[in-house]
């Protein structure tokens, strides 16, 4: 595998494993204020989840990349 190949692997893989993440750890508000979405993340934590994605996402390439 070629390092376009690997780089073109990790951002597809970086994206499906932050879709993923997504939905972990999502506590919505009890008592939403007037004008807010009612389905609205109160933390949504997202940097967390970038870097545990980008974390596992560099695993997952350097694994292929090592096995072909």
């Amino acid at each position: 595998m070629d390092n376009t190949t690997a780089a073109a692997f990790f951002l597809i893989s970086w994206w499906l494993i932050f879709f993923i993440t997504l939905p972990f750890g999502v506590h919505k508000l009890e008592e939403p204020e007037p004008g807010m979405e009612p389905g609205a993340p109160e933390k949504p934590l997202l940097w967390i989840k970038a870097g545990v994605t980008t974390l596992v996402a560099i695993c997952i390439t350097l694994l292929v990349k090592w096995t072909m």
